[in-house]
């Protein structure tokens, strides 16, 4: 096994497994313990990092909450700025909003509407690619402000609820660590 292998099974191993959450029927990957564990943190941002290194970045944008996790460590990495997408609500400003499905309800983002402007480069980051839904709403946050989007990011994606599918579709390059393919 190749090093880079090893380092990813090393993440893999601290990712948390719970079943029916947050309702009957979900099992959710929870990267908590898996940031709470420095090396295993210090693994994800450094994947992330190597990824988008010899890209023109202007803003990092990480989706509420736990892309902030990444999405700050890595705009910081990178020299760029860092955009939160918000859940409804929680930003002061003036916003555009989102609505999308997951596997397991409807939701909706927002993001400030002078985030970014026409032509800043962005990636958008998130913990998880589960339906995609949640990805593709950002995407199209992005697009209506006339952002150029680099890739959408993630440090897990689920296989079979095929999001990668979907926000491929949007025109957007996907990158993720680590796969899974849950029975």
């Amino acid at each position: 096994m190749t090093t880079m292998l090893k380092e990813y099974e090393y993440v893999r191993e601290h990712v948390r497994m719970v079943p029916n959450f947050p309702k009957e029927g979900i099992m959710f990957l929870d990267i908590t313990t898996a940031v709470k564990d420095s090396k295993a943190m210090q693994l994800m941002i450094d994947y992330l990092y190597e990824q988008f290194k010899g890209e023109k970045v202007d803003y990092v944008a990480g989706v509420e909450s736990r892309g902030f996790i990444f999405g700050a460590a890595l705009a910081y990495k990178l020299g760029c700025g860092f955009v939160p997408i918000r859940k409804p609500n929680k930003l002061p400003a003036e916003t555009i909003k989102e609505d999308y499905t997951l596997e397991y309800g409807t939701n909706t983002i927002e993001m400030h509407v002078d985030a970014v402007g026409a032509g800043d480069r962005v990636v958008i980051i998130d913990d998880l690619l589960a339906t995609g839904g949640t990805a593709v709403a950002a995407c199209k946050l992005m697009k209506r402000v006339g952002a150029e989007i680099v890739a959408s990011a993630f440090i897990i994606e689920l296989n079979p609820l095929k999001g990668r599918e979907k926000i491929k579709a949007q025109g957007v390059k996907v990158v993720t660590m680590l796969d899974y393919d849950l029975d």
